[in-house]
């Protein structure tokens, strides 16, 4: 019985992933059928190994990154800046689009974004900004110090040295995969 309650677990799981990834990728959050076509993005399939660095989550709480995403669910990760009025509000308003529509059940993933400008970013920014947003549980933000932040863009291809311009991207990964999938743009 507890075996098949895992099984059940899993596949749960795998839907909310693939719910995710359909609902990232096709730009469904927020749009209607009489809008314009929707903003061109890239897709691809990437490897990529989380640096073991030490994060600090918007309640202060600190987590070590790579043990964090291994958890067993699904990850949605992105990076962003709390005064940044361009990129990062879409991200987020992604995010907030996607714990609307799957209710509860998004807390069986997890979305995780991480603060490019760790100097302004301190937790209390950023329970500010999950407030402004409207987050609910399962949303995480996380800061760190400079060194930190910069390791885990660098290892996930998303470092640039101007926070204004970094690229809109939103990485997924199912447990026990081997890759991650990668969205480039809006």
């Amino acid at each position: 019985m507890k075996m098949r309650t895992n099984s059940a677990a899993g596949a749960s799981r795998r839907t909310v992933l693939v719910g995710l990834v359909v609902v990232l990728s096709t730009g469904l959050v927020g749009r209607t059928r009489a809008e314009e076509p929707e903003p061109s993005y890239k897709r691809t399939l990437e490897t990529y190994v989380v640096p073991d660095v030490t994060l600090v989550n918007h309640e202060g709480a600190r987590v070590r990154l790579r043990e964090y995403l291994d958890t067993g669910r699904p990850v949605v990760l992105d990076f962003f800046f709390t005064t940044c009025t361009t990129i990062c509000p879409v991200l987020s308003a992604s995010f907030i689009g996607l714990q609307k529509s799957f209710g509860s059940e998004t807390q069986q993933a997890l979305l995780v974004s991480i603060a490019i400008d760790p100097e302004h970013d301190a937790p209390a920014v950023l329970q500010g900004y999950r407030r402004r947003f409207g987050a609910q549980p399962g949303w995480d933000l996380l800061t760190g110090s400079r060194d930190e932040v910069e390791q885990v863009r660098k290892a996930f291809g998303a470092y640039t040295t101007d926070k204004m311009a970094h690229r809109p991207l939103n990485f997924l990964h199912l447990p026990g995969g081997a890759g991650w999938v990668r969205l480039d743009g809006l």
